[in-house]
């Protein structure tokens, strides 16, 4: 099949909408369940080449949780923390090094995740489906499926959830043609390959850049590749723990995701952890709950007569004060930024979210301001040289 007809393209009076290839040869994807739209093949066709890179840097299964062509999520198959597991409400089951991958990213930024586009390196294997079978989701991508995967899979949605197979060994031209306004841009694919070589150019004087803060500035790296700019990406563990995509300004992005990163380790506070909620309660209500409780909105949820919808016991408040020690626990973070810092407001902004290893271009007339920021707080920086900008 070289042609595939869209029920309409980004909006229902855009029509009408297929995907094709020029070419004459076959489609990549062949669709086993469901009807995909536009925007889920935009997504998928981007997680795909995500978490590809992910496993060819790392060496680990990967998955990528994505929403309007952004990853909300991305990680590998690091084994999780007891922690970790609760918060991604995964405590109960056996995991699998893929449907750990899986639950790091789909569980980094669950609000964002809501009614994602899940892409996968590998072939989805039973542990990882029984996750993605309790989540809101929109669809999958992956190089294959397992029987009682695609058994499952296909249950989800009343039948209709969007199954995707891509062929692993599908290689694109090295042109590609995108149109806006009825003119047609020509660009080379960016088959720029990540690895570490990326990263040897330290231009900090802490110079101490171990093997696990390279992986994750490469994850880091990866997923910035993938992102809508501009966009910087925390990552720790071997997970993104804060995106920030899309934003006209560098220190927006920073405060962004930082901002998410920030909630993610909050996720993990005692005070949060002790949180009592009702039975039944659903999963989003759930996480929408934890997010204004540990906000300035937190008496929404606190007031009389409000909090027994969501608490079998009233919680104290989670004050500012207490908020603040507990995020200076959060160390060792890294971050990858997909075009040069300008100014020492991002490292400082960075500090405060945990990070000590920084992966970035270079190349503004302010970078000696920008390491000066680093070595005041003993951070390690590279200098790429390469910058990760998509549209």
């Amino acid at each position: 099949m070289n042609e595939m007809e869209l029920k309409y393209g980004c909006n229902p009076n855009q029509k009408p909408s297929r995907v094709y290839m020029e070419n004459g040869g076959e489609l990549p994807i062949k669709v086993i369940c469901g009807r995909p739209g536009y925007i889920n093949l935009l997504d998928a066709l981007n997680g795909w080449q995500l978490v590809k890179e992910l496993k060819k840097a790392t060496g680990l299964p990967a998955a990528t949780s994505f929403k309007h062509v952004s990853p909300a999520g991305a990680a590998v198959g690091v084994e999780l923390s007891d922690t970790l597991k609760k918060i991604y409400f995964v405590d109960d089951v056996e995991l699998t090094p893929l449907a750990a991958a899986y639950a790091r990213a789909r569980g980094a930024d669950r609000m964002s995740s809501f009614g994602d586009f899940i892409s996968l390196s590998d072939e989805c294997d039973k542990a990882t489906a029984l996750l993605i079978k309790k989540e809101v989701s929109d669809g999958i991508i992956a190089p294959g499926y397992s029987d009682e995967a695609l058994e499952i899979l296909k249950a989800k949605k009343k039948g209709n959830y969007c199954i995707l197979k891509i062929d692993p060994n599908y290689s694109p031209a090295p042109i590609e043609h995108k149109q806006v306004y009825g003119v047609t841009f020509e660009q080379g694919r960016n088959e720029l390959d990540i690895n570490e070589q990326l990263l040897e150019n330290i231009v900090t004087k802490n110079k101490d850049m171990p093997a696990e803060a390279k992986r994750d500035l490469m994850i880091s790296l990866i997923t910035l590749k993938y992102t809508q700019s501009n966009s910087v990406c925390y990552v720790k563990d071997g997970q993104a723990i804060g995106i920030g995509a899309g934003q006209q300004s560098r220190i927006h992005c920073t405060r962004l995701a930082g901002n998410k990163a920030d909630i993610w380790w909050l996720r993990q506070s005692p005070q949060v952890l002790g949180l009592q909620f009702v039975d039944g309660i659903r999963r989003a209500d759930r996480d929408n709950t934890i997010d204004v409780y540990i906000s300035d909105e937190h008496d929404d949820v606190l007031a009389e007569g409000i909090w027994q919808k969501f608490f079998k016991v009233k919680p104290d408040v989670f004050t500012k004060e207490q908020q603040k020690e507990w995020l200076a626990k959060n160390t060792d973070v890294a971050l990858g930024s997909d075009a040069f810092f300008p100014f020492g407001d991002n490292i400082e902004r960075a500090r405060k979210s945990g990070v000590k290893y920084i992966a970035q271009p270079g190349g503004s007339v302010r970078d000696d301001n920008v390491i000066e920021t680093c070595d005041k707080y003993g951070m390690a920086m590279s200098f790429t040289g390469i910058r990760l900008f998509h549209h």
